[in-house]
C-alpha cells in the first residue's frame, strides 16, 4: 500500500509539472503573438504616414480645368497693322497712293455737307477744315484732308479685297469662311438696317486686345457673302 501511495504522489507531481509547462508555453505563444501584432501595427502606421507624406509632396492639380478664360469669349480683334486694302495699302495713306491703287474717285462730298458726328482728321477742338471731304469709289468711302486719306467704309467688290494677316477676304468670302477666322464674333452675329442697303447681317470686331478703343469695326454680310466693313465710333 505504501508503494502505491508513493506512486500516486509521483504521478500527481508529474501532472503538475506538465500543467506548469503547458501554461508557460501558452503564455509564451500569447506574448509572441502580441509582439508580432504590435510590430505589424507599427509598420502599417509607418506605411500610412509615408503615403500621406508622399501625397503632400505632390502638387495639387485638382484646380486645373479646361474652362476658357473670359477673354476667350470676347469678339476677335482686327488691328489696323494687320490689314492691307487690295493687298497694298493700310488704313492711312496719301492722296497719290489712293489714286494709284483705287484710281480716280467717282464723286466727292464735303464733310460740312454730310455733318458726320465723328471724323478721322478732325482738329483738336473737334472742328473740321472746310476743305475736308469724302472720296467715293465703287461704293467705298474715304476721308480726305489735304494730302491725307483714310478708309472709312470699304465695300468688297470683284476688284476690292482685304488681306487680313495674309488671309484674303473678298466678295466671295462666306459666313462659314468667317467662322474659321472669327469664331466668337460670328457666334454673336446680328442684323442691322443700313441706309440704302436694307437689312444686312453684321459682326463686330474689336480694334485692340485691351479694349482701349471705344469704337469697333462692323463687318457686314449680305446674301451670305462678305459685303462691306466700317469703322464705328461713338459721337
Amino acid at each position: 500500500m505504501a508503494g502505491i501511495s508513493g506512486l500516486k504522489v509521483i504521478v500527481k507531481k508529474n501532472k503538475m509539472k506538465i500543467v506548469v509547462l503547458i501554461s508557460i508555453l501558452v503564455l509564451s505563444v500569447s506574448c509572441r503573438n502580441k509582439e508580432i501584432k504590435s510590430v505589424e501595427k507599427i509598420d502599417t502606421s509607418k506605411e500610412t504616414e509615408e503615403i500621406i507624406s508622399e501625397n503632400k509632396s505632390k502638387p495639387d492639380t485638382s484646380y486645373t480645368t479646361d474652362i476658357p478664360h473670359i477673354e476667350d469669349f470676347q469678339n476677335e480683334v482686327m488691328k489696323e497693322e494687320d490689314i492691307l486694302f487690295n493687298g497694298r495699302l493700310k488704313k492711312y495713306f496719301t492722296l497719290s497712293e489712293f489714286e494709284t491703287v483705287f484710281g480716280q474717285n467717282d464723286s466727292i462730298k464735303l464733310l460740312l455737307e454730310e455733318e458726320p458726328c465723328y471724323t478721322i482728321f478732325e482738329n483738336k477742338d473737334g472742328s473740321v477744315d472746310p476743305e475736308d471731304k469724302y472720296l467715293y469709289k465703287e461704293g467705298s468711302r474715304f476721308e480726305n484732308s489735304k494730302d491725307k486719306v483714310a478708309v472709312d467704309e470699304f465695300k468688297f467688290t470683284k476688284s476690292n479685297f482685304v488681306l487680313f494677316k495674309g488671309i484674303r477676304l473678298d466678295s466671295s468670302t462666306s459666313i462659314s469662311d468667317l467662322q474659321k477666322i472669327f469664331p466668337n464674333a460670328t457666334k454673336n452675329i446680328g442684323s442691322m438696317d443700313v441706309y440704302k442697303e436694307g437689312k444686312v447681317q453684321v459682326i463686330q470686331l474689336r480694334e485692340d486686345e485691351n479694349n482701349v478703343s471705344d469704337g469697333h469695326i462692323n463687318i457686314f454680310i449680305k446674301n451670305g457673302k462678305l459685303y462691306s466693313m466700317h469703322w464705328w465710333y461713338p459721337c
